[in-house]
């Protein structure tokens, strides 16, 4: 590969490591052409982008962003794998993945500036996706005010029940 390709793969796997959300590396070592395309084509459904690169390039373009906290982990043959905007999508589909094909490893991740380790990005893919979690709090935040309305209804129905009993009370005396 010549220079100039090499330095325009770096300059573009940089960018992308510091836009992305989550980035997590993998090892592929032993996959077939068919299990790989499978696992691109999950991950693109969930706008996951998955690359193949040569761990020298991975070293040099993670400088001066999050993922150099796992550059001593590019060894092997490695893929990385990241998110734009869902940190949960990736984790999901590698796990799942990874459930079924024993020669894929998850090896390691970075997100929000901290390293993940493969039992904190299996404990991520178990979390529901970001629409139901919001589906969630907005019904969470609904049912209080509900909940108010009807305490606060039930004063004065108590009030007018006690009302009505002392009324027939005196009405059968």
């Amino acid at each position: 590969m010549k220079l100039d390709k090499k330095k325009a793969i770096v300059e573009e796997l940089h960018e992308k490591f510091s836009k992305s959300k989550i980035v997590i590396l993998t090892d592929y070592k032993g996959l077939d052409v068919a299990a790989v395309s499978e696992l691109r084509k999950k991950l693109n459904e969930v706008n996951v982008e998955f690359k193949v690169v040569k761990n020298t390039l991975l070293v040099r373009a993670s400088e001066d962003t999050e993922v150099a906290l796992i550059k001593d982990d590019f060894k092997g043959p490695s893929a990385v794998a990241m998110s734009y905007d869902d940190p949960v999508a990736p984790a999901k589909v590698m796990t799942e993945f990874a459930g079924g094909n024993d020669k894929f490893e998850i090896k390691i991740g970075v997100m929000n500036g901290k390293r993940i380790d493969v039992k904190a990005i299996k404990a991520l893919s178990s979390l529901p996706s970001r629409e139901v979690l919001l589906a969630q709090v907005l019904s969470a935040m609904n049912g209080v005010p509900t909940a108010f309305v009807r305490v606060l209804n039930a004063v004065p129905q108590k009030l007018l029940y006690a009302l009505q009993a002392i009324k027939e009370q005196k009405e059968a005396a």
